[in-house]
């Protein structure tokens, strides 16, 4: 059990290593070497160049203005300045809006932990139930007499907790519903005012029935010039090119080689072709004309690509039962993303296209129908995985204490039992063991995610951003909770009536906060600090650079530090909003460090948007809701397990005012939800007419149909044949085309009108058979 002297050197630790990081990150960013790792966003932007510096050899890779050193720390006012209306133009909504997240954090907590240092320590502190004398049989120590567990058993003082936790609802209740407003008024400002996307006037169509008679693209075609023949404009089939796309990365890595092996001997003074082996890694085999090896490698290379495009183009097995279908608008794109296009809702089934960049171009090769099979699958295996980690985090908890590491190394109990030593596993190790035993769960939840069959890479984030959460609230959260609380009360347990152990848990629990806390520091303050440092990628571009880096290309290829990861941050953001929530009312304690949490990451990935972090995609802030509504499940946890602890507390007269806080939450939901969330899964046709109306006045002779032409063709075709020009055939907009189709008709006459009672006007056969049963 930590002390406050324990969590002080913890603190200490975590305060050094932070300030640590900040100083070797202001050194390592003044070097030119280092500007294309902390500076690559306006390298791709085209708004940097490589720092030069005329003079000494070494002042192109050291920074010798001396001056610059000093203002070590001037990177946080600077990350600070940008507005936000420039920081949407910049980085876009979706990091405009990740860094409000930690914003919420602050609105929300530095209020609450005003009032609750100001109403509950006190509240706490003025008790002595926590008296080893009284108690004996409760593991404590002098932190855990500013919570809960301090509190007699039915006291009036109870009344105060039940109070704050009221007034902690309303407060993150209120703070939680501007801010769903202000978001939802960016996210339609930004449609508003976004330029032109392919993704605008694109839906995604899934299902398509198989046709005896017709092909998928026919098919498409037909039944969209017959149900949406005022807006139908162009449509691409979906093909099953994964071979085909490796067959392309493997030739871009050739070509890669082939220009590094020209360069070579183009600055080659002796003439010398360059010579390589051909054995794995260059380190064995035949010695050859590296130059010739690569010009036969990619020419067969290129008749296998060619195979195969064929193959895949006529392969009616390679085209899958889906389309990305483009309209002459919005509004009519709108109108069918939004609408059930068949009687059978099991096919035609149509949503919102992703923008370009975000499609995630394996999954849509994955036959639709198998999807429910997928997904069953990954959702037996999580449950698996969540609850199956239990186990080893337990064993981390035990042996991360005092007195699991000298019961498995006995050898060791000398040097654990000096002060400074003993401080460090108690304020340091539990936290850090937990850290690094996670590392690899983000990679496992991202790969089940790709399993499931998301089509596009915010999915495919969201996805594996709610079951990390799912899965650090089970694991982390309630795992460290009960296992913790198991094995140091472990005594306790064994040695007292069963009637009496509710009562020990509900006293042990607030103290497992001393962990939390060690946890915070180390994952929130250090980590968040080591995180500005970007030492990972530092090394790996400088090993790019030295031993791989042949062109400007791959000089790029290996600056490129990636996205937020949305799939990794925001679950832990979520945790930190649990932890207050929850130990608000319990352990007030806590909530200072997880203040400098938000605080000091806010700042931190101002500066890495701003300056690092290339997003891949732009959803438009689609992560909202599923954000607000863990902010709220924590509430919720927050409310059900202070509740559960005054029962064990026995104050049976204030405990029953608790039960209308989470019925009240759940309102509070279920009003946001209603209010808001259809400005983040649906387009409203007025927004989209207006941006129409626009359009047409702006720009009368814009040709659509050649901008959506090729917008999501597959990118490896695009690679594979950039010299050769897509085939298509240019109509008007305005044309209305009928195509004949191959299906026999199943009607001769037509029927006369239920409305009107006259004929049918006479249509080819293909509007017959799509517009009759």
């Amino acid at each position: 059990m930590a002390t406050l002297a324990d969590l002080g050197v913890g603190a200490a630790i975590n305060i050094l290593s932070a300030f640590l990081f900040f100083v070797v990150f202001a050194i390592l960013r003044l070097q030119p070497f280092n500007d294309r790792v902390y500076f690559p966003k306006w390298y791709f932007k085209g708004l940097r160049e490589s720092p030069t510096h005329s003079g000494a050899f070494v002042r192109k890779f050291v920074n010798l203005d001396f001056r610059s050193y000093i203002r070590f720390l001037n990177w946080m006012p600077a990350a600070l300045k940008m507005p936000e209306p420039e920081l949407i133009d910049h980085a876009g909504l979706d990091s405009a809006v990740y860094l409000r997240i930690y914003l919420i954090g602050l609105k929300i907590f530095v209020p609450i932990a005003f009032l609750a240092w100001a109403v509950l320590v006190p509240v706490n502190w003025t008790n002595s139930t926590l008296d080893l004398a009284k108690l004996a049989n409760v593991t404590s120590s002098d932190i855990d007499k500013l919570s809960i567990s301090n509190v007699p058993d039915k006291s009036q003082r109870f009344w105060c907790h039940i109070v704050m936790a009221y007034i902690f609802t309303f407060w993150t209740c209120y703070v939680l519903l501007k801010e769903y407003e202000t978001v939802a008024k960016m996210r339609l400002h930004f449609l508003a005012t976004e330029q032109r996307r392919p993704d605008q006037f694109t839906v995604l169509v899934r299902n398509v029935p198989p046709d005896a008679d017709e092909s998928t693209s026919e098919l498409v075609e037909h039944f969209f010039l017959v149900n949406h023949p005022d807006h139908y404009l162009t449509h691409q089939v979906v093909y099953n090119a994964n071979k085909l796309a490796k067959l392309v990365k493997k030739k871009k890595k050739m070509q890669n080689w082939l220009v590094y092996y020209r360069n070579k001997f183009s600055r080659s003074k002796n003439s010398t072709r360059p010579l390589m082996k051909t054995g794995f890694l260059g380190l064995w085999g035949n010695k050859v004309d590296a130059i010739e090896y690569y010009e036969t490698e990619i020419e067969k290379l290129s008749n296998d690509i060619a195979e195969e495009k064929e193959r895949v183009a006529n392969d009616s097995k390679s085209i899958m039962p889906a389309a990305f279908v483009s309209f002459k608008t919005r509004w009519g794109a709108a109108v069918c993303a939004q609408t059930q296009q068949s009687r059978d809702p099991t096919i035609w089934l149509t949503d919102w296209a992703a923008e370009p960049r975000d499609v995630y171009w394996p999954n849509l090769a994955i036959p639709y129908v198998s999807l429910s099979v997928k997904r069953l699958i990954m959702g037996v295996a999580f449950f698996f995985l969540t609850f199956f980690f239990m186990i080893p985090i337990a064993i981390v908890q035990s042996f991360a204490s005092l007195d699991g590491i000298e019961k498995a190394a006995p050898f060791l109990k000398p040097i654990v039992e000096m002060k400074f030593i003993k401080s460090v596993i108690a304020g340091f190790l539990p936290g850090i063991a937990l850290k690094l035993f996670l590392i690899f769960l983000p990679t496992i939840l991202m790969i089940m995610a790709k399993f499931e069959g998301f089509t596009s890479k915010s999915s495919l984030e969201r996805r594996a951003a709610s079951r990390y959460y799912l899965f650090t609230f089970v694991n982390v959260f309630l795992g460290s909770i009960i296992a913790g609380t198991a094995f140091e009360q472990l005594d306790s347990f064994i040695h007292q009536s069963a009637t009496e152990i509710p009562k020990t848990i509900g006293v042990a629990i607030p103290m497992k906060a001393t962990f939390f806390i060690t946890y915070i520091m180390v994952d929130g303050w250090a980590g968040i600090a080591a995180e500005i440092l970007m030492l990972k990628p530092l090394i790996i571009f400088h090993l790019k650079n030295f031993f791989l880096v042949k062109t400007e290309k791959d000089r790029e290829e290996a600056m490129d530090p990636g996205s937020i990861g949305f799939n990794t941050g925001e679950p832990r953001i979520q945790l930190y909003f649990l932890l207050g929530l929850v130990y608000a009312t319990v352990t007030p304690a806590l909530l200072p460090f997880i203040i400098i949490f938000f605080g000091l990451a806010y700042v931190v990935f101002r500066h890495q948007i701003i300056n690092v972090y290339n997003q891949e995609y732009e959803s438009a802030a689609a992560f909202w809701p599923d954000v607000h509504g863990r902010v709220v499940s924590a509430l919720i946890i927050s409310q059900l397990l202070l509740f559960g602890l005054l029962s064990t507390k026995r104050a049976a007269q204030s405990t029953p005012f608790l039960i209308a806080l989470p019925v009240l939450t759940i309102w509070f939901y279920r009003y946001c939800k209603g209010r808001f969330e259809p400005a983040f899964v649906t387009y409203p046709l007025q927004e989209a007419m207006m941006k129409d109306t626009l359009e047409r006045a702006k720009e009368p002779n814009l040709n659509l149909k050649g901008y959506l032409q090729s917008a999501y063709v597959h990118p490896v075709f695009r690679d594979c044949d950039d010299d050769e020009d897509n085939e298509s055939i240019d109509k008007g907009e305005n044309e209305s085309v009928i195509v004949p189709t191959k299906r026999h008709s199943r009607r001769n006459t037509p029927v006369p009108s239920k409305m009107t009672g006259g004929s049918s006007p006479s249509l080819p056969d293909v509007v017959e058979d799509y517009a009759q049963p």
